[in-house]
């Protein structure tokens, strides 16, 4: 009869051992799946939560940021460019008249005025245009800019570029000024020495169909061209 060692030779372990063996390594393999899964979901909750408390973060930021932008444009705009004129937009006539108006103020900012406007898209008049009709034009929220004989060739040449990119706005010579150049609004002068003064660009942002315009929306394009 043989013995145990020569049924099983070179002691290889049983078929039942082997299976054993088998299964608890593929058990093994399994936790270690789960636990690597189980890691990937808290890493995917956790990356995901910081991102959402990011995302608030900055949406926080942001409408903050934009309260604040809000809260200093309302400020600008209750705000007088430095070294501008005012008048009392009350007491400026609104009426449409056929004959010439005495304004008290050159140019004029505001006060009865013929019923057509001066074309004031982005427009650049190399002569003189009627006050009559330029101040139609303020009425509608345009900004007037305005220069005499001492304006250098650049500087209007830099305000003529700047009229003809921005709607709402025309741009002539009027040599009975008093100013270098003069931008006027409805009810609102400005007085500068040369283009590159900011204050030409803040007297832009805050009256081009600022809140000073008694007719916002009214169109500029349209009327009459020339004297």
């Amino acid at each position: 009869m043989a013995s145990a060692k020569s049924r099983n030779p070179g002691n290889k372990p049983s078929k039942k051992a082997a299976a054993a063996e088998r299964r608890a390594r593929v058990e093994a393999m399994r936790r270690a799946e789960q636990a690597r899964e189980r890691r990937r979901r808290v890493i995917t909750v956790t990356t995901s939560a910081v991102i959402v408390a990011g995302l608030i973060g900055f949406g926080a930021f942001a409408l903050d940021r934009a309260d604040d932008k809000e809260r200093q444009n309302a400020a600008a705009e209750k705000k007088p460019v430095k070294g501008e004129k005012t008048w009392d937009a009350k007491k400026l006539g609104r009426e449409h008249v056929a004959k010439t108006v005495d304004y008290p103020m050159t140019p004029p900012v505001g006060g009865d005025h013929h019923q057509a406007w001066m074309t004031c898209d982005a427009t650049v008049y190399k002569k003189a245009i009627p006050d009559e009709n330029a101040v139609h034009s303020l009425e509608h929220g345009a900004v007037w800019v305005t220069y005499n004989d001492k304006a250098s060739d650049a500087d209007v040449e830099k305000l003529g570029d700047k009229v003809s990119k921005t709607p709402y706005s025309l741009m002539s010579p009027a040599r009975d000024q008093s100013g270098t150049i003069m931008l006027s609004a409805w009810g609102h002068q400005l007085t500068v020495h040369d283009a590159d003064d900011p204050r030409v660009g803040q007297f832009f942002a805050k009256y081009v169909q600022g809140p000073q315009t008694p007719e916002p929306g009214a169109a500029c394009s349209g009327g009459v061209t020339s004297a």
